[in-house]
């Protein structure tokens, strides 16, 4: 087996090898699909170089592969996939790739938009179920939209909703050269409309969208997720969907994921659901790639 070992590839990412369009070098062995615990240790017993694309790994699983010296996450937020801890307590680098899929989760939380504001999922569901029932909308032109993080993401939604004519706040962690920025989170979520979050995940961010963030909204408003679930907490969000405090929720991230088809998320009215897909377009695929390979030789042994 190869020294370094992409364990778990796409059918996105395994089309673009097929074609030619990216390549691996010959030290790189590509494993497709979803390997489980015992199949991460297989494929990676003599590995010194993991690259992770979307599989939780938990640290009894790493402890096999004694010869592991590097941990490429192919994304950002490598703490929910990686036990970061763990790895740092054996030496272990973990390198992550971010800026690849900045566009194309921009233009995922703005389709999102646009859903949740037309309403497409109840409407789709209907249709399907037999039932023609045309429901009314909220046009986004003119509206307050609080934008939550403005890294690349955050600055490239703001500005296709600024395009749209929206009312852009949008509030940073740290002050930013923007003119949407806005240093006090309560006046940036106050009385939005739509809110759309890009922050990262960590010990300061979870649930930061919380009971009484909800209710600085405008009563009806729009809940955009396309960055982490643990953003928001869980249980407020569906209750403020459930008294009308937020009109629709249109999310890309679960608190666990995958969701089954009985997940509660899945029966409720008011919601738009994709499956963490926001990401996912040929451009950023190649993106992602090439950055891959550059944290490989920026954190390995020539």
């Amino acid at each position: 087996m190869s020294d370094i070992v992409f364990i778990d590839c796409t059918p996105e990412l395994s089309d673009l090898f097929a074609s030619g369009k990216i390549k691996a070098p010959d030290n790189v062995y590509v494993n497709v699909g979803d390997p489980t615990p015992g199949e991460v240790i297989a494929l990676c017993s003599d590995a010194r170089v993991l690259l992770v694309e979307h599989t939780v790994i938990e640290a009894k699983t790493l402890e096999a592969c004694p010869h592991l010296t590097t941990i490429i996450f192919m994304g950002t937020g490598a703490g929910t996939y990686i036990p970061l801890e763990w790895a740092k307590s054996r030496g272990i680098v973990v390198a992550t790739t971010p800026g690849y899929g900045s566009t194309a989760v921009a233009e995922h939380a703005m389709a999102l938009t646009f859903a949740a504001a037309r309403r497409l999922g109840p409407m789709i569901k209907d249709l399907k179920s037999g039932v023609w029932q045309p429901r009314g909308g909220m046009q986004l032109k003119g509206r307050k939209v609080a934008v939550i993080g403005l890294g690349e993401i955050g600055r490239c939604y703001a500005e296709m909703a600024s395009a749209l004519d929206m009312r852009v706040s949008a509030w940073n962690r740290s002050p930013v050269d923007s003119p949407f920025f806005e240093p006090d989170i309560e006046k940036t979520l106050h009385e939005a409309e739509v809110v759309s979050l890009h922050l990262a995940l960590n010990e300061q961010t979870t649930d930061f969208l919380n009971a009484s963030r909800l209710q600085l909204l405008k009563p009806g408003a729009l809940v955009i997720n396309t960055a982490r679930a643990a953003l928001i907490d869980q249980d407020a969000l569906a209750l403020a969907l459930q008294s009308g405090q937020v009109g629709h929720a249109a999310l890309d991230v679960f608190w666990q994921e995958p969701i089954s088809a009985d997940n509660e998320w899945c029966n409720l009215e008011q919601v738009t659901l994709t499956p963490h897909a926001a990401y996912m377009t040929e451009e950023a695929y190649l993106e992602l790639w090439k950055r891959t390979l550059q944290a490989v030789s920026a954190h390995t042994p020539a």
